[in-house]
Order: structure tokens, then C-alpha cells, then sequence
């Protein structure tokens, strides 16, 4: 008994998926060794390399998890006498407009 003859469809979707497959993992791989170690989110960037080397879930967990995003990190307001937040600013928040009226 031999293997049963594949459509071409199924074949060209299989070698497809296997080479989307290869591209991920070496896409997560070689952003993960450039990744910052300070940015590096959950696990230590060893654990994760070897994450990554997982088929499929590996580059997936990397590229949704493993880094962190600076910006999405809230940022603090400036502390201190006459330092104003960041952001838009109306002019009865400005010291220097007030003083001229």
C-alpha cells in the first residue's frame, strides 16, 4: 500500500503553511536576540530563545508577549514646583500668559 495521492491544492497550502512556518520562527528568533533585555517582557530572553524554537505557538507567544511596548507604558507626570504635565495646555494653564494680562 502506498501513500495516497494528494491534490496539488493541498500540497501547495502545505508547503505554504511549513515555509510561513520556517519564516516566523527565524523572524522571532533573530528579534529576539536584538531585543533589549530590558525590554523583554515575562521570562528571560535565554527561556524565550528557547521558546521560540517551538513550531507555531513559539514565534506566536514571542510576537504578542515578549516584548514589551515603551509605549504603552504610562508616563509620569514631571514633579516639581512650575512643572506643567505633558500635553496640551489652555492659556489659563500658562504662567507667563497669566502675568500679561
Amino acid at each position: 500500500m502506498g501513500v495516497p495521492h494528494l491534490p496539488k491544492e493541498i500540497t501547495v497550502l502545505r508547503v505554504a503553511f511549513a515555509a510561513l512556518v520556517v519564516f516566523a520562527s527565524i523572524y522571532a528568533i533573530v528579534d529576539c536576540l536584538q531585543t533589549d533585555r530590558r525590554r523583554v517582557s515575562i521570562m528571560p530572553k535565554a527561556v524565550w530563545l528557547l521558546a521560540v524554537l517551538v513550531p507555531v505557538v513559539g514565534p506566536v507567544f514571542w510576537l504578542v508577549a515578549g516584548r514589551s511596548d515603551p509605549r504603552r507604558r504610562p508616563r509620569r507626570a514631571p514633579r516639581g514646583p512650575g512643572r506643567q504635565p505633558p500635553g496640551p495646555r489652555g492659556p489659563d494653564d500658562d504662567p507667563d500668559f497669566l502675568r500679561k494680562l
